[in-house]
């Protein structure tokens, strides 16, 4: 992740230096400090999966095999999901129908540990609820079911008394605004300034062309377009992007605009600093929901304590991470550690914990790719690693490597080794261009991990049997297969570590 203040001719001076991903990894802990509330619209998200290998003899559409249905909170409950996931205490203000999509909502959020849940019941009102159609790891459409009308009188009275009740104990406000009614240009200004009376920062997700109903507010977060329609302003280029923040900013009396702005990154624009944090390139599987998790991220910062430049590199790594997962999904605190330290440690987050290395596997799967496995010490990387290596990728889509820690390269080899240790080991390994991710354990053997991954392709040196090979059996037994990839002759770690004895004996004394 590359991020930086940058002058630009005609705005605002640029101040302050933008932080390193070791500096904001040492918050990450400090986020479970914030206290939130979150009004807004909430919504049902159905995932519906399946596979598509025919078209309709009915009409020129495709017909999908459904093989897996899930639900989860959408809209304003995905922010919520988002907080809970970093550790946030939550206050939640939202409204739902009286229907069966009202009736699981309110379910899903009282399984939200950390959450005071305040809905509120329309009897006309029709919850929304989306269903997305999946195959392949690409969305083949959308069905929504909604009511896009404004709330009542009685219900507009009870949101402002449950949020201002609320907001006794909090110390951020989100309005999550996506314009079903539940933000109103009357509520979303009365919220907003009994938020800044109690001396509260506010952030708005903001939606539609007129910004007015967000004046006075801390933050906003539109995306390019949404800037460029309620700005009036071109959007094309960043210095275009910075001059129609600025515009907002001036017109409706808003502190700061963080303008998310897809594989370009994120813009930051207040009254004196332009900070630019850029995304690094990543598998992008669904954007669903990428939004509310910066929202959540960046409020969960800034009331923590960190500096706006931290938050919004907090809220970068998340959006990074959560574009790599399918669904409406939520970044863990867990999750955000492991993303700093690895881009800190430069191992372009190759080197990942077995428990989270699951999601990774599950996602590849439902994008439909074949995911391998090898094994070793790999404790002087030579071109017969390099070659395994490389027969092993050109078996399988993602080739995961398990790497013996130290511990346990000591029981198999013996004091003197390893030469190089674990994190340096598995640094050498994710520069590798044929390997996807590098995992650790510390059994003598992979088998534990192997049950777990559930490899697609085993990889093993022919050096091996397919009998000896430790987990062939296992992989075997579900339909795997088994690759005996060539070895290189004369090339072996043992071998080179002889060698360099055998140099260091003949080499004569000072």
């Amino acid at each position: 992740m590359a991020s930086g203040n940058t002058t630009l001719s005609g705005s605002s001076e640029v101040i302050g230096t933008h932080p390193a991903d070791s500096e904001v990894l040492s918050h990450v802990q400090a986020l479970s400090q914030a206290r939130i509330l979150c009004v807004g619209d909430v919504m049902l998200d159905r995932f519906i999966y399946g596979k598509v290998d025919r078209i309709s003899p009915e009409a020129p559409i495709p017909i999908i095999s459904v093989e897996e249905e899930n639900a989860m909170l959408g809209g304003a409950g995905n922010v919520v999901r988002n907080l809970t996931a970093l550790g946030a205490k939550v206050w939640f203000v939202s409204v739902v129908g009286a229907d069966d999509a009202g009736h699981e909502i309110t379910k899903l959020v009282g399984r939200e540990k950390d959450v005071e849940p305040y809905l509120t019941v329309e009897t006309d009102r029709r919850t929304t609820v989306k269903e997305r159609f999946v195959s392949g790891g690409q969305q083949l459409f959308r069905a929504d079911r909604e009511t896009i009308t404004p709330v009542d009188g009685m219900n507009k009275d009870t949101i402002l008394e449950l949020a201002e009740s609320s907001m006794e104990d909090v110390d951020m406000v989100i309005l999550s605004d996506y314009q079903k009614g539940t933000l109103t240009p009357d509520i979303a200004q009365a919220l907003i300034k009994k938020a800044k009376a109690k001396g509260l920062w506010v952030i708005c997700d903001p939606k539609g062309r007129d910004y007015s109903k967000y004046a006075g507010c801390d933050f906003i977060t539109p995306n390019r377009r949404e800037l460029g329609e309620a700005s009036g302003l071109p959007v094309n280029s960043f210095e275009e992007v910075v001059k129609a923040a600025q515009a907002l900013r001036h017109h409706h009396g808003i502190g700061s605009v963080l303008a998310t702005l897809s594989e370009e990154g994120m813009a930051l624009v207040a009254e004196e600093t332009v900070f630019h944090v850029t995304s690094e390139a990543r598998e992008v599987y669904d954007v669903s929901g990428a939004g509310d998790t910066v929202l959540a991220t960046l409020a969960a910062s800034v009331a923590a304590g960190l500096s706006a430049e931290e938050s919004v590199a907090m809220a970068n790594a998340a959006a990074g991470i959560v574009v790599g997962k399918i669904g409406t999904a939520v970044v863990h605190a867990a999750e955000l550690s492991r993303s700093l330290r690895q881009h800190a440690d430069h191992t372009g987050g190759k080197v990942i914990l077995p428990e989270n290395l699951q999601d990774d596997v599950a996602r590849w799967r439902r994008n439909g790719l074949k995911v391998g496995f090898t094994n070793g010490c790999f404790d002087l990387v030579h071109p017969g690693h390099v070659s395994l290596l490389r027969q092993a990728r050109q078996a399988c889509d993602r080739l995961i490597v398990g790497l013996n820690t130290d511990q346990s390269v000591r029981r198999l080899k013996g004091a003197g080794r390893p030469i190089q240790d674990e994190d340096s080991r598995a640094e050498v390994l994710a520069a590798i261009a044929s390997v996807d991710r590098v995992v650790l354990f510390d059994d003598d053997t992979p088998l534990n991990l192997i049950k777990m991954l559930r490899p697609d392709v085993l990889i093993k040196g022919a050096d091996y049997t397919i009998a000896t090979v430790v987990g062939a059996e296992i992989v075997q037994g579900y339909g795997g297969t088994i690759l005996l990839a060539d070895i290189t002759p004369g090339k072996s770690t043992t071998s080179m570590v002889h060698k360099m004895a055998e140099t260091t004996e003949q080499a004569p004394s000072e």
